[in-house]
């Protein structure tokens, strides 16, 4: 640290007793001050505002004094982006990143590793849940001594909402994404689980779904280096500690962060994504200071390998051009690796609150030992997309986030016929009670069908021969992890609209029955399965309703999105 900086202007946490964490005025104040003195080194404004009104602000810190976007992108300089506060109750990467600017700002020699390097922050990304103060809203997390929720003013997490963007966060998040293009994101955490030594763990980016270029870097090449460099600057960093069962003991498993996660949704954009997750249980001042150490040494990274990364990530990109094979779900393979796991003993013993057996970590126990490590993941459900998407004017949410994702898309001219490929959709299984404000459809099976339909004038055609194929698809094919679909956004298409009076319909049932011998085959087919249904006249005459030919709607779980063939 650069003894000026911290005599000049010391961030409210170096102020404090190293248990405290900024305000979120405090933190604003102290950037806008900065930019005020070192014009040269920190852009800082507002980029957007909140749904609770609250300004949301970026920063850009340039070794040269550019600070232009487009100016930045014409020049192909690597970005490195650091987000902070998403959940403000894990405040630690909010104090950092205060503290690592400012010494840009007083130390030119630290500046000067920057190269040609952009640095790009979110100070604070969930402002809303900044300004909810108090301290008892995490249980089981030690210090700060006051910090925010973690839901927004709407009581949304937004480390889920990235693909469905209910919150003016999450819109500002995706098109600060698509403007900047960064190379590497880092979003800054704190832990809940297991107990174990370590301070710092690490989510990153899943390393098979990057691919097989930017995939093997990250496992074979970064990975390995941030966990020596951390090991070596005092932070000995483990992989997020996700049991396989109840405990570290039984090994481990990545997590697998679909894109309503940072790392997800920015793996989508061919982004390397890091999540830090300080240990909730060690002193914030420790938190404070290995979450410091990680920012460091990813950022130091991305700098000295910033010509590999973006070359790969143009590789990736230019490979998704031709994809028509496309994993949209994933699931773990089942023979692990290991990782030498620095933990405490599991113990198991009665519970003084009822007659059970409670789980507890016996710290003057600690381990050095081999654990299973499930690191690998496998594609699950691989479609074949088609060479372009068509997506019905009607339905204008899907495309504004698309428009946010910066996927090019044109309009139909005008009315024409097409050949095309469509969903039909078959068996769900949706969850009971809301998350995160929508019913989540957890199993969605379709069936593809082919057929002519009409493309109306406006209507949006989305090609895949392009840098943002990847969004397109795993939004739109709707059995992948965070389709559209299952988020909700057609849940119209499987309402049937029209109905019958029974007793007028039960004549014409008959009558069908006699008219479409497919009909009858199916009917007679529904009774030998159903007996117990027969006394049902509700579900007699429904079956009937919607299978027959004559009264279809063809709208109905008929997933709009078409693939042009």
């Amino acid at each position: 640290m650069h003894p000026e900086s911290l005599a000049s202007m010391p961030t409210p946490y170096e102020k404090g007793n190293q248990n405290q964490t900024t305000l979120w005025s405090d933190c604003i104040a102290f950037y806008e001050e900065l930019a005020r003195r070192f014009p040269k080194v920190l852009s800082f404004r507002q980029a957007g505002v909140s749904d609770g009104g609250i300004p949301l602000h970026v920063g850009v810190v340039s070794a040269d004094g550019v600070f232009e976007r487009e100016a930045i992108k014409r020049a192909g300089r690597p970005v490195y982006f650091n987000n902070n506060g998403i959940h403000p109750g894990e405040p630690e990467g909010i104090d950092a990143c205060m503290a690592i600017v400012r010494d840009f700002c007083f130390d030119p020699a630290k500046l000067a590793t920057l190269g040609d390097t952009v640095l790009l922050f979110v100070p604070v990304y969930n402002v809303d849940g900044a300004l909810n103060r108090a301290n008892t809203s995490r249980p089981n997390q030690e210090g700060p001594e006051l910090f925010g929720f973690r839901g927004n003013s709407r009581h949304l997490d937004l480390n889920r909402d990235f693909i469905k963007c209910d919150t003016l966060n999450a819109r500002f998040f995706n098109e600060l994404i698509t403007a900047w293009d960064p190379d590497v994101m880092v979003d800054t955490h704190t832990s809940n689980g297991a107990d174990y030594t370590y301070t710092m763990t690490l989510i990153h980016t899943q390393a098979d779904k990057l691919g097989s270029g930017l995939g093997p870097f990250l496992r074979d090449t970064m990975l390995p280096h941030i966990y020596a460099e951390m090991e070596a600057r005092g932070w000995p960093t483990c992989p997020y500690v996700n049991p396989v069962r109840d405990t570290p003991d039984d090994g481990i498993a990545e997590f697998l962060e679909v894109p309503r996660f940072s790392t997800g949704f920015t793996a989508l954009h061919n982004i390397i994504g890091f999540m830090p997750e300080t240990h909730m249980l060690k002193p914030f001042r420790d938190r404070y200071e290995s979450m410091r150490t990680l920012l460091d040494v990813t950022r130091e990274f991305t700098v000295r390998h910033a010509d590999t990364i973006q070359r790969l990530r143009r590789e990736a990109k230019a490979a998704q051009r031709q994809q028509r094979a496309w994993p949209v779900t994933w699931k773990m393979a089942g023979t692990p690796s290991t990782f030498r796991f620095k933990g405490y003993e599991a113990r198991r013993h009665g519970s003084v609150l009822g007659n059970y057996t409670r789980l507890s970590y016996d710290r003057s126990k600690p381990y050095e030992k081999d654990i299973p490590y499930f690191n690998s993941f496998l594609p699950d459900s691989v479609v074949q997309v088609p060479k372009a998407y068509v997506i019905p004017q009607a339905w204008r949410e899907v495309v504004e986030r698309l428009q946010w994702n910066g996927v090019q898309m044109t309009r139909v001219a005008e009315e024409r016929q097409a050949e095309a490929r469509y969903y039909h959709i078959g068996e769900l299984s949706t969850r009971a009670t809301a998350y995160e404000g929508h019913m989540f459809h957890d199993v969605v099976d379709v069936e593809a069908r082919t057929a002519t339909f009409t493309l109306h004038a406006g209507d949006w055609i989305v090609p895949l021969d392009q840098d943002n194929a990847r969004y397109a698809v795993e939004t739109l094919e709707p059995q992948a992890h965070d389709s559209f679909f299952r988020w909700g956004f057609f849940n119209s298409v499987l309402e049937k609209k029209e109905a019958i009076s029974d007793y007028v319909f039960e004549d014409l049932a008959v009558q069908l029955l006699e008219e479409e011998p497919a009909l009858k085959t199916r009917f007679e087919a529904w009774k030998a399965a159903n007996p117990a249904l027969l006394s049902n006249q509700e579900a007699v005459l429904d079956f009937i309703l919607h299978n027959c030919a004559r009264h279809a709607e063809p709208e109905w779980r008929r997933y709009p999105v078409l693939g042009l063939l």
